[in-house]
């Protein structure tokens, strides 16, 4: 296909949040075709180029973006089912809920837990998206994608993404990959995942026994007291989800945390600090606590800006910002944290023309 190139584009339609300028130069790419070309167009110019999804994870620079902004727009979900396993093949620009939605009336396990949440398919193997419990490395059988530096199609294995918490060379290596689409490896009939103590809790309150499905109608319900799905009438809606990563800790930091709270006397035992085992002598702790124990209030605002009212780990523009003011805020919670518990929290949305 011919690649329609197009100026000035905005693009804060293209975000969840609403902000940002304009993008210098803007196409969409619906099949792999149309990738190759728009690489090889900014090659020729000598200008980056910047592949966006669904916007759900994304900030933009307010000045805009120089170079060639590339909606990925692959479409195209498959379903190959063998004996205990499924493969399912799906297209960058597939909506992420709808892969699940598929996954679960196919009777399939391993993304129930990822239900609801925003962006594409394309975005699940860059963020190594995951949630109540589950991962998309867990089930990620490769990975297709564009290789900017080889200039070829290249199938992945899951060895080679180097997924890690929220983490994979995707993200490392911004400049190298487009993802073009994911091979899930899911089970056939199997047993819905519950490792997650909140889901865990809420599902033991229902009198009929946990199915595929009625996990993820329970995971819509926990997401949407959060803000955490996308709904016109919710005055959280402009938002990127989740604006900290959990900070994964050595275990001699994550105990001096717990030190400090127990000092400031936020907490009356070393239990009620939430925190898990992170693997090779780390612990993970979690981010809206320890922005809510630093005095960060759920609703707080600050002008066109603010925290959403049901969950203090998003960021939300309430309309008429600017996304100098969101980082604003951004800085001033992590300033907070760092100031109470020692500790800098890491922001998980992709910074477009940005720093914080």
């Amino acid at each position: 296909m011919s690649l329609d190139v197009r100026e000035g584009v905005p693009l804060a339609p293209h975000t969840t949040l609403g902000l940002g300028g304009p993008a210098r130069f803007f196409a969409e790419a619906a099949d792999e075709a149309a990738v190759v070309e728009a690489v090889r167009w900014a090659s020729r110019r000598g200008v980056p180029l910047h592949p966006i999804g669904g916007g759900s994870n994304l900030v933009v620079a307010d000045r805009g973006v120089e170079g060639l902004v590339l909606r990925v727009a692959l479409r195209g979900l498959a379903v190959a089912k063998g004996a205990g396993e499924a493969v399912l093949t799906v297209g960058a620009g597939e909506p992420w809920d709808g892969v699940v939605a598929r996954a679960v009336s196919e009777g399939l396990a391993g993304l129930e837990c990822l239900s609801g949440i925003p962006g594409l398919a394309g975005a699940t193997p860059i963020q190594n998206v995951g949630a109540y419990g589950q991962e998309v490395a867990e089930t990620i059988r490769a990975v297709r994608a564009f290789d900017r530096r080889d200039l070829d199609v290249v199938e992945l294995p899951p060895l080679a993404c180097g997924f890690a918490y929220r983490d994979s060379v995707f993200k490392r290596q911004p400049d190298r990959f487009v993802v073009l689409g994911v091979t899930f490896a899911l089970r056939s009939g199997g047993t819905p995942a519950l490792r997650y103590a909140e889901l865990e809790q809420a599902m033991a309150a229902r009198p009929e026994p946990p199915t595929l499905g009625r996990v993820r109608d329970e995971v819509l319900s926990l997401r949407r007291s959060k803000s955490m799905v996308i709904d016109p009438e919710d005055e959280n809606r402009r938002s990127a989800g989740s604006f900290f990563t959990n900070p994964i800790l050595a275990e001699v930091e994550a105990e001096a945390v717990v030190d400090r709270a127990l000092a400031a006397g936020l907490v009356t035992t070393r239990a009620e600090v939430p925190r898990w085992p992170a693997g090779q002598g780390r612990t993970k702790l979690a981010a809206g606590w320890l922005i809510e124990r630093a005095g960060i209030a759920k609703g707080l605002r600050r002008g066109t800006v603010g925290v959403s009212s049901r969950h203090a780990l998003a960021l939300v523009h309430h309309g008429g910002g600017s996304t100098a003011e969101l980082l604003g805020l951004a800085r001033e919670v992590r300033e907070v944290v760092r100031a109470r518990f020692g500790v800098t929290l890491m922001p998980e949305p992709v910074l477009l023309g940005v720093g914080l």
